[in-house]
């Protein structure tokens, strides 16, 4: 039996993650969270073989959620869900030794494969990350399709991608779609960790790779 807690913000998509994984006949759910820091509180009172963890908690970065982890479970395995198919969040995850990195859009039978995987002391990433060795430099790699920005990006980023590539501060698309301007900052981020590219230079290269833009 492979004991699993789960760590996710989104109320609904943990109810039913949790109900997915409890009927597979090799797995049980002993735990689970709605924030980062009500993971730290439980997964210390549980055993627990494997932690299915969001990327994105509102209450903690990753980095510093998972350095926090690691002082209290160092040995706990770690297999991060995510809608994020850039790679920039697996080169700066896997220094802290992740076991596994998987897309949220992931069927329950690839769940359980790379449960049983890691359980088993292997890793688990995602092929469409398009991630085979995780000890290269992802930096620079964008890996998502194309054909699919619109499953990934919201009609607001898809927005501000465009009024990027036209050259528009921050100030000015906050002006225009009638925003603030620290929206517009955080929409830009999330854009970049998304996108899985560097800086704002980079949004716009694959932004006219493909043709997302006229």
């Amino acid at each position: 039996m492979i004991n699993v807690f789960v760590t996710d913000d989104q109320e609904l998509y943990l109810e039913g993650l949790v109900l997915l994984l409890n009927k597979q006949p090799d797995i049980r759910v002993v735990g689970s969270a709605l924030s980062g820091q009500e993971l730290l509180d439980k997964v210390n009172s549980v055993e627990a073989d494997i932690l299915l963890l969001d990327v994105n908690l509102p209450d903690f970065g990753e980095e510093d959620l998972i350095i926090a982890l690691r002082k209290i479970k160092p040995d706990l395995k770690v297999i991060y869900l995510t809608m994020m198919r850039g790679t920039r969040y697996v080169h700066k995850l896997n220094k802290h030794t992740i076991q596994g990195y998987l897309l949220k859009s992931a069927t329950i039978n690839e769940l359980s494969t790379a449960l049983k995987a890691v359980a088993a002391g292997g890793t688990y990433f995602s092929k469409e990350t398009n991630i085979s060795d995780t000890s290269q430099d992802f930096r620079n790699t964008i890996s998502i399709d194309s054909k699919k920005v619109s499953e990934i990006l919201s009609k607001r980023e898809i927005e501000i991608l465009t009024l990027i590539c036209k050259e528009f501060s921050n100030a000015e698309i906050a002006d225009k779609l009638f925003l603030s301007v620290s929206t517009v900052e955080t929409h830009r981020k999330n854009l970049i960790a998304k996108l899985g590219v560097n800086n704002t230079v980079g949004l716009v290269k694959y932004a006219l790779k493909n043709r997302l833009i006229e």
